[in-house]
């Protein structure tokens, strides 16, 4: 399985989960969406693909890299500002906020805003909030989420952008309506389909 890297928690949980349950093992490799589908493109074998955003499953689909009647939407998002720990930054995200303040001469950190899906909509959603012109040139660009979230980490980018697992601050809903919020997957279409065992699928619980 392909996956994007925003969704290890929860996939190595689930994983690990139907693993006791079924007594077999699934292999998760975890990466940026973009760089994952141009793998696949480029042969390596996956038998499922999980998509940040809708984009690169339509370029997959697109490229004939996926069987589309295995096409689901399985899973939404919110996006959050997050900081280090022990951090003393506070704000208040609506529409006008001076996020370059926050920075305060730092950098910010985001998944890269022209690849990778939470990079190409954070920006979307500084700009529909009217703070990214102050900030953009003080991105710190990561290739995934969890790379920005150790660049955080590392004190390189006091704040960031990254799709939360339990945590964050989010902007009001009705900010958030026109990010691309769903995680899709799909079966890999492989020219070696017929020389591998069918992967039996894990069962997603909401």
């Amino acid at each position: 399985m392909f996956a994007a890297a925003s969704l290890k928690n929860a996939l190595d949980e689930a994983a690990a989960q139907w693993q006791r349950e079924s007594g077999k093992k699934v292999a998760i490799s975890y990466a940026a969406s973009n760089t994952l589908i141009k793998q696949i493109e480029q042969g390596a074998p996956a038998d499922m693909f999980i998509s940040a955003d809708l984009d690169w499953m339509d370029y997959g689909q697109q490229k004939g890299l996926i069987k589309p009647d295995t096409r689901s939407n399985l899973l939404g998002n919110r996006l959050v500002l997050v900081a280090p720990k022990d951090s003393n930054i506070s704000a208040n995200i609506q529409p006008g906020f001076d996020l370059a303040a926050l920075l305060k001469g730092g950098r910010l950190a985001m998944g890269n805003v022209d690849a990778v899906p939470a990079g190409k909509y954070g920006k979307a959603a500084l700009e529909k909030l009217g703070a990214w012109d102050g900030v953009k040139d003080k991105i710190a660009q990561a290739e995934s989420v969890r790379a920005a979230l150790v660049l955080v980490v590392a004190r390189r980018g006091p704040a960031r952008h990254r799709l939360p697992d339990r945590c964050g601050v989010r902007p009001d809903r009705e900010d958030r309506r026109h990010l691309p919020r769903e995680h899709a997957s799909a079966d890999h279409l492989s020219d070696r389909a017929d020389e591998r065992p069918r992967a039996t699928r894990m069962r997603w619980r909401s």
